[in-house]
């Protein structure tokens, strides 16, 4: 109905239209039509009054000549009037027929400006018959969107009461989850409380069985020493210690060496809460996965720890950013990596980085660097989802561990340089077997890993929601959680493996006591600011300072006995350092940055 009332407007409108047009047109010309109408009759009535002047002029000439003498006077008169009648008549005639050609030549104009309209009139036609088919399209489309925006509205509507029915769902789920991890911590704290009572049972039974054994121990050895007896070489030897000489009172080097069948045994160390960081981040073992005692000692700490002063040497290092330095255990060699997919090998020679070679066979950007507690073999992490591990002195390409579904940002070596641990951006953490080159756990950490230390059997991982997780590698489960006040870049051990530097993006540096759980310093500086999310620090050798580098290319340094800043090194960076790294001799720091540059530092 809307439809044929707008058509049946705009067809009375095109007629009204016209009829204004012919009314405008009709009254401009009018008067023009009437006068050329009378002027056409005047013409005529002329030329009829030219034709009786020429036959009354024939009949008068008819009558002069029958009678010419009579009338003679009389027809010179009349032949005068004649004349003058005939010159004014022609005027006349000449005059009408100068305006019988004006009016025609605006006949003739009126008549081209007629054709002319009536090409307007076509076009217009024409024009109209266009825009009725555009307006019957338009129409047409009008319906189907009005069709299209009634389905939409429907669809809308369906997708709007299955959401409120998701999000009804999804507050029940929430608070079912809620109730869910209220009732597991409680379990947890039910358990935890258990095992702790179960574990003071245990350890006050191994005090007293020690003691027990301690006194067995001494009496037998006290009654040895007052009976000697001969030395049969087929019997197994056993040589005192000083301790045993002091608790029997005789202090002489040249006692009596006792003759037993068994040797005398240690009693067992007592058993720890899994919470008691103490007990799961002590060093490694004899029987450890390692080929020689020599490789599975930790070092020892450095004396002579000198704090750097001077930038030795500043080197283009890589084909772009740096984002990994560390030093060999031997502190000869030095490693980065950098998003040319490269790992680069420098000797430090009289305070100089000469480059040594290059380990290639990455397919992205390398993360984080580590070399095993010989230094024998380099670990890298990378941005392709895998982490490698290369000889060092031949350079060639090992083990190529995958299986991580995002970039790797962190691997480490365990203790027994057998066992690898990666974490990585897909929030998971793996255990790697180097013997059998396969994953042997994966843990899903619930955020991604920005950084990883190690001990033999406890993981600490850091990572973007800000928390610091300790784990326990042989139950797989979460021994504790450390919270900070931003996303965790960077953790490192020193070298007792009791204190936990960790790096954030609130820009502080904090040292964590694992013997109490607790964060026991905290550093910061005015200007200090980490400049990115894998921004990595370091302890010295001897755990006495604390190296960081700043988003603005400044390097700096917190003496750890006094909690205060010692020095701040900004001759040597352009842009902000990603990572630190301090020579196990104690004499250079490595620092790298977002540029090309690395630079060493020492305090010659």
């Amino acid at each position: 109905m809307a439809g044929r009332r707008v058509e049946c407007l705009w067809k009375r409108h095109v007629v009204e239209q016209l009829k204004q047009r012919d009314r405008v047109q009709r009254q401009a010309f009018e008067e023009i039509i009437h006068q050329y109408n009378r002027l056409l009759e005047k013409s005529d009535l002329q030329v009829v009054f030219s034709e009786r002047l020429q036959t009354e002029k024939y009949e008068q000439q008819n009558r002069h000549d029958l009678s010419p003498g009579v009338e003679g006077g009389r027809s010179d008169s009349l032949q005068q009037e004649m004349a003058q009648m005939r010159i004014k008549h022609q005027e006349e005639l000449t005059e009408l027929h100068k305006k019988r050609g004006e009016l025609a030549q605006s006949v003739i104009e009126l008549n081209n400006q007629i054709q002319q309209k009536d090409k307007e009139i076509q076009s217009n036609e024409a024009k109209m018959l266009e825009y009725q088919q555009q307006i019957s399209h338009l129409e047409g489309e009008c319906r189907e969107l009005r069709n299209s925006l009634a389905d939409l509205e429907r669809a809308n509507q369906t997708l709007r009461d299955e959401y409120d029915a998701l999000q009804i769902t999804f507050s029940a789920l929430e608070e079912k989850l809620r109730k869910t991890t209220e009732e597991n911590q409680e379990l947890v704290t039910r358990w935890m409380a258990e095992k702790a009572q179960e574990a003071n049972r245990l350890n006050a039974e191994n005090e007293k069985d020690s003691r027990r054994r301690q006194a067995k121990l001494q009496k037998d050895l006290a009654d040895a020493a007052k009976e000697p007896l001969p030395i049969d070489p087929d019997d197994d030897i056993e040589v005192l210690s000083e301790d045993v000489g002091k608790g029997t009172g005789e202090t002489s080097p040249t006692r009596q060496i006792s003759r037993t069948p068994r040797r005398v045994s240690q009693p067992p160390p007592p058993a720890g809460l899994l919470d008691s960081i103490s007990n799961i981040f002590g060093r490694r073992s004899v029987n450890s996965f390692s080929s020689s005692p020599e490789t599975a000692e930790v070092p020892s700490a450095c004396a002579d720890v000198r704090v750097p002063s001077t930038a030795l040497h500043i080197f283009d290092a890589h084909d772009g950013e740096v984002n990994a330095v560390r030093f060999s255990p031997g502190s000869r060699l030095l490693a980065t990596g950098g998003m040319d997919r490269r790992v680069k090998l420098w000797e430090v020679i009289s305070g100089r980085c000469e480059p040594k070679g290059a380990l290639t066979g990455s397919n992205a950007g390398i993360t984080s660097i580590e070399f095993d507690s010989a230094g024998s073999y380099l670990l890298a992490a990378s941005n392709d989802f895998a982490s490698r591990i290369w000889t060092v002195d031949d350079y060639r390409l090992r083990h190529t561990l995958t299986g991580h579904s995002g970039k790797v940002l962190s691997a480490r070596f365990l203790l027994d340089n057998a066992r690898i641990v990666s974490g990585s951006y897909d929030r998971t953490l793996k255990l790697w077997d180097l013997r059998s080159k396969v994953c042997m756990k994966t843990v899903f950490a619930g955020s991604s890993c920005n950084d990883i230390v190690c001990t033999e059997q406890c993981v600490m991982s850091g990572h973007f929601d800000k928390k610091v997780r300790f784990w326990d590698i042989r139950s797989e489960s979460i021994v504790r959680e450390l919270e900070l006040l931003g996303r965790v870049t960077s953790l490192d051990l020193n070298h007792d493996r009791t204190e936990l530097l960790t790096c954030s993006r609130d820009d502080l540096v904090k040292i964590i006591d694992l013997r109490s759980n607790a964060v026991r310093q905290t550093f910061n500086a005015q200007g200090f600011k980490c400049g990115s999310d894998f921004t990595r620090v370091t302890f010295s050798p001897d755990g006495s300072y604390v190296a960081a580098g700043s988003a603005d290319g400044v390097l700096y340094i917190w003496n750890v006995l006094t909690g205060k800043l010692d020095k701040t090194l900004d001759k040597g960076h352009s842009s902000a350092i990603n990572s630190v790294s301090w020579s196990p001799s104690g004499a250079y720091v490595a620092s790298v940055e977002k540029g090309s540059k690395a630079v060493l530092w020492s305090d010659m």
